[in-house]
């Protein structure tokens, strides 16, 4: 896949983790609330594997 392609499915996946995050924050159940938190947070770290974050790194030794 290439980069671009890499970065367009992380960003995918910060939108859908968004989503999820909006939806727990409506849910009245407390286990579907928890439920669609941890799946946003799954989602994260995924986009962030996939793609970054979008940050430019950064040398901390600079």
């Amino acid at each position: 896949m290439s980069a671009a392609g890499e970065s367009g499915r992380a960003q995918q996946m910060r939108a859908k983790a968004q989503d999820l995050e909006q939806a727990a924050e409506r849910a009245t159940d407390p286990q579907e609330r928890q439920r669609l938190k941890d799946k946003a947070r799954q989602l994260k770290e995924q986009s962030e594997q996939a793609g970054g974050t979008g940050k430019p790194d950064i040398d901390p030794m600079v």
